[in-house]
């Protein structure tokens, strides 16, 4: 299968490093990253390790490929989407935080489909990748049922070792990956602590609690996920994820704007929308972007 990799930052590296191993891989990102990657291949070291040459680009317009897999930020989807929309592809597939699939459905012509990754990546320097944690991949139809598309990404996937499931609930395994978003990045962010900590220290009940309010909303949405349910999954993802940094730790760690207002603006705006209560999203939300606009990193919504 060709696939185009949109956004190749570490997740974006690993899985499209991973999909070299078997696939016709072109990945889209920024230099030095993918100038050493033209030059010396990409290697991939910790849970996992490979070395493979995929193509290395910078610019993403103008092109095809079976599958395009955008693993951007969340607020770099519309600029994706605009440089997509230029090509032809069989299908997108989206990798990202938050509710992006339907930006992407609104702006491109192929069939996108929902799905989420449990792999841990962390860009270790330019051409290098490590592995922080083997998870795998869930694609399935954005509004839930049987996707034979959905199938045939999911063998791509499992072709070149990477475990995946074409599921037909993605209504509520999106949910529940924006609950584990919602528990873990925030508390994690605000209080510099690896995801283990996250849960397991004082930070525990306010992560807990952000979860139970993602429930609610789904459940307002007609999604079916209760409290107990969501909660489970930030604690399972904690704890096989308990060395490592959330997302959003990195990114105040390294002075960036975050994804607040794809994880916690979603679950607020939802609330709002459905007549449901987030007050600790909302409060997390006040305090991610208040220590963005103190850092000077506040984009727009």
């Amino acid at each position: 299968m060709e696939v185009l990799v949109y956004g190749a930052g570490a997740l974006g590296s690993l899985v499209g490093g991973l999909l070299a191993r078997v696939h016709d891989v072109t990945l889209v990102g920024r230099d030095p990253h993918m100038r050493r990657i033209r030059e010396d291949g990409l290697r991939i070291d910790g849970e996992v390790a490979a070395r493979v040459r995929p193509r290395a680009l910078t610019d993403g317009t103008h092109r095809s490929a079976d599958l395009a897999l955008v693993t951007t930020k969340a607020y770099d989807t519309d600029a994706a989407a605009r440089a997509l929309a230029t090509g032809e592809y069989g299908a997108v597939c989206s990798l990202q935080n938050g509710f992006t699939e339907e930006r992407l459905v609104a702006a491109l012509d192929p069939t996108v489909i929902a799905g989420t990754a449990s792999y841990g990546a962390r860009l270790a320097e330019p051409g290098r990748v490590t592995c922080t944690g083997v998870g795998e991949v869930v694609v399935g139809a954005v509004s839930g049922g049987p996707s034979p598309l959905a199938v045939r990404v999911a063998a791509a996937f499992d072709e070149a070792g990477i475990a995946a499931t074409a599921a037909e609930d993605m209504p509520r395994r999106r949910y529940e990956k924006l609950a584990v978003n919602a528990g873990i990045n925030g508390p994690s962010a605000l209080a510099r602590i690896p995801n283990g900590e996250t849960l397991d220290g004082p930070s525990g009940e306010v992560a807990r609690e952000a979860a139970r309010e993602v429930a609610r909303v789904a459940r307002a949405d007609g999604v079916g996920l209760d409290e107990e349910e969501a909660v489970a999954a930030v604690e399972r993802v904690a704890d096989d994820t308990a060395a490592n940094r959330s997302s959003m730790c990195e990114d105040v760690a390294a002075g960036r704007r975050t994804e607040v207002d794809a994880i916690y603006g979603t679950v607020t705006d939802r609330a709002d929308r459905f007549g449901a209560s987030a007050p600790t999203c909302r409060t997390i939300a006040s305090l991610i972007r208040a220590w963005e606009l103190g850092e000077g990193v506040r984009g727009s919504a």
